[in-house]
């Protein structure tokens, strides 16, 4: 078997809002008592249009000379945008990668990647990762958690994410979800730390103590701001399961600091974009948890590999939000079902804020989702739905 020929199609989708009309991503700080910073909201992957906000990824296809084709997706930000992520694998991968035996597969991913800080092909090298492992399983008729040594469960609890905003505001959108089955929240904070602790009170307090909660504050807050939140949140013993990125990513010795500070789990991800970063994480005792996605490890062997070196430092890894358009959701499936030190709650705020590009829609089961049996990935592409969201012009 030889790969053929690859293709890639940037996708477009709109973003959902919340049932009082606001968005489901990009939050409301606390008020500062300073000038906003005008571009404070900018550095995100997201395109704003006048009716929300527009997600892009770009789908990969690769196509072999027996007729087998493995789907994958790569992620896109303001670093890898889409048209940088298209140009990549068309340009300089796929060249690399045509004509090859696909079952070489992890020499193919060294082929057309490197690890660095913040390497230029990290999210292309994702979509073709993930299109390979579709590939493989279908040739061998085995679903992708096979590839990986079977599953220690067979479902996962689905975290989503809530924008940051009021308690009020907060407990409300965190209840939206709640009536559509949701029981795993990550609450976004990092504006001001005794405010937050309330948005995460009142969470608590509206949703009961059968919920999964999280805390994610995105890089934003001092070391002592962070202290003073873990604080506060334990002194109201709200069974925060984590505290995500307290300070800015390459404060090591002040996110230790904070770990050192608290009893709460504190989670490494900004601060974690390569092999060699969470090396240094694990080296300096820095956290408790190591935060894996896909788009950050360059595909579901990075996250393989990020997961061992985690637990040989006696360490779990949590699998993030990475916003996939549907073969994500399923790599991200496989590994929660398939990786031993994987924290059993995993992040699909995906499947709550936009259509998913798959033929069957996913359902949640007393908030957990079934990892997929079929061979490859095991989720079904809606071609209908990809060409509905191809992005024009490219």
């Amino acid at each position: 078997m030889k790969i053929e020929k690859i293709e890639t199609i940037p996708v477009s989708i709109p973003l959902e809002k919340f049932e009082d009309g606001m968005d489901k991503v990009m939050g409301t700080n606390f008020p500062s008592f300073f000038a906003e910073d005008l571009y404070s909201q900018n550095k995100y992957f997201l395109v704003k249009s006048n009716k929300g906000y527009i997600l892009s990824n770009v789908i990969v296809k690769i196509f072999t000379d027996v007729g087998i084709i493995g789907i994958g997706e790569a992620a896109c930000d303001t670093v890898e945008p889409v048209s940088v992520v298209k140009t990549m694998i068309d340009d300089h991968m796929a060249p690399r990668l045509i004509g090859k035996d696909p079952y070489d597969w992890k020499c193919l991913i060294d082929l057309v990647s490197w690890d660095t800080a913040r390497g230029a092909t990290r999210f292309s090298t994702s979509g073709i990762d993930l299109a390979l492992f579709d590939l493989i399983g279908k040739a061998l008729g085995v679903p992708v958690y096979t590839l990986l040594g079977g599953c220690w469960r067979n479902k996962v609890l689905a975290t989503i994410e809530v924008p940051r905003g009021s308690p009020e505001k907060m407990a409300e959108h965190c209840y939206e979800y709640y009536r559509k089955g949701v029981r795993g929240i990550k609450a976004k904070i990092g504006s001001n730390p005794e405010r937050d602790a309330e948005c995460i009170q009142a969470i608590r307090e509206k949703l009961g103590n059968d919920i999964s909660l999280r805390a994610d504050a995105n890089c934003g807050y001092s070391v002592k701001e962070a202290i003073r939140f873990c604080s506060c949140v334990e002194k109201l013993d709200v069974d925060l399961e984590l505290l995500e990125q307290p300070v800015v990513q390459h404060d090591l010795s002040g996110m230790k600091e904070v770990k050192d500070s608290t009893l709460i789990p504190i989670s490494a991800d900004e601060s974690a974009y390569s092999l060699s970063q969470v090396q240094q994480i694990i080296k300096l005792n820095a956290v408790d948890i190591i935060n894996t996605k896909c788009a950050k490890a360059s595909g579901i062997n990075g996250v393989v590999q990020w997961a061992t070196i985690a637990e040989s430092a006696g360490l779990d890894i949590q699998i993030g939000t990475e916003w996939g358009l549907g073969l994500k959701v399923a790599a991200k499936l496989h590994l929660g079902g398939s990786i031993k030190n994987a924290h059993p709650a995993v992040e699909f705020t995906e499947f709550m804020i936009h259509d998913l590009l798959l033929k069957d829609p996913l359902t949640l089961t007393d908030g957990y989702l079934t990892i997929p049996n079929d061979p490859g990935l095991g989720l079904e592409l809606d071609e209908d739905k990809l060409e509905k969201y191809r992005t024009p012009g490219l």
